[in-house]
């Protein structure tokens, strides 16, 4: 067996019904995430400053931008309200990813944006540069492509379970292709691709600030040629590194036995 299946059968074996049971599971993972998501665009953040956040919801002798405190809250803020909704069961829509990217950017737009009519929890109003050679869904098309992605990928996993993986793995790609919002598409993009990783009983992944450079380079493959194949070999390694570790497969198979 190799290691993903070797993960997503000890994941598997834990049987999460409801929140809790998905915060046991977690345990330090979310403040790992939120750490690894905010650091990839935010060099400022810390990982100290973010458990600091988590853990007491404050932090002590800060002397950096204000606005990186506000990216570490509003990534608490948003891993509650993805606990929430995984509780409720509520399905992955375009209401409920305004609703992340509201609690992941709210307070955080610079005056440029917010001068232009951009706002936290609403879709882009202009062009904004996504890669090389993007610039990402016109404005007036986010809504509908979002929509069109949402459903392809709920087809997908309606014909055959055993393809979760290929279609977070697509979603992200395509989520990011599409640059929906003005500001902050990857941290929305990443914590939306977890949430359906979770809804089908698949454990999420950390994609780590120190790989971001081969992060970028799997996107733009999908970018420029269309190719998903490196973006899904960069997930699963990922993956392997966020859970392949001795305490979590022994305390899952105990668990299970």
């Amino acid at each position: 067996m190799d290691k993903h299946r070797e993960i997503l059968s000890a994941w598997q074996n834990l049987d999460i019904k409801n929140a809790a049971e998905l915060e046991a599971a977690l345990n330090g993972y979310i403040i790992q995430f939120a750490y690894h998501s905010g650091k990839i665009e935010n060099p400022n953040i810390t990982y100290n400053d973010t458990r600091e956040i988590f853990d007491r919801d404050g932090v002590t002798n800060f002397t950096g931008d204000v606005r990186t405190i506000f990216e570490i809250r509003n990534a608490k803020d948003a891993s509650n309200l993805l606990f929430e909704a995984f509780d409720r069961k509520d399905p992955l829509t375009p209401e409920f990813i305004l609703q992340l990217h509201y609690e992941l950017t709210k307070n955080t737009y610079d005056a440029r944006r917010w001068q232009v009519g951009e706002r936290p929890g609403t879709f882009k109003k202009h062009d904004y540069v996504t890669g090389r050679y993007e610039v990402g869904s016109a404005p007036e098309d986010v809504q509908t492509e979002l929509e069109d992605l949402l459903e392809e990928i709920r087809q997908d996993v309606i014909r055959t379970n055993e393809h979760i993986f290929t279609a977070a793995a697509y979603f992200h790609a395509k989520f990011e292709n599409i640059h929906p919002f003005s500001d902050g598409n990857g941290r929305t993009g990443r914590l939306a691709m977890n949430y359906f990783l979770l809804q089908h009983n698949h454990p999420p992944i950390v994609i780590h600030e120190e790989d971001k450079n081969l992060y970028y380079q799997s996107l733009e493959a999908f970018d420029t040629k269309g190719e998903l194949e490196p973006l899904k070999l960069f997930l699963k390694a990922e993956l392997v590194k966020t859970w392949d570790h001795p305490r979590f497969l022994r305390h899952t198979r105990e668990k299970h036995l």
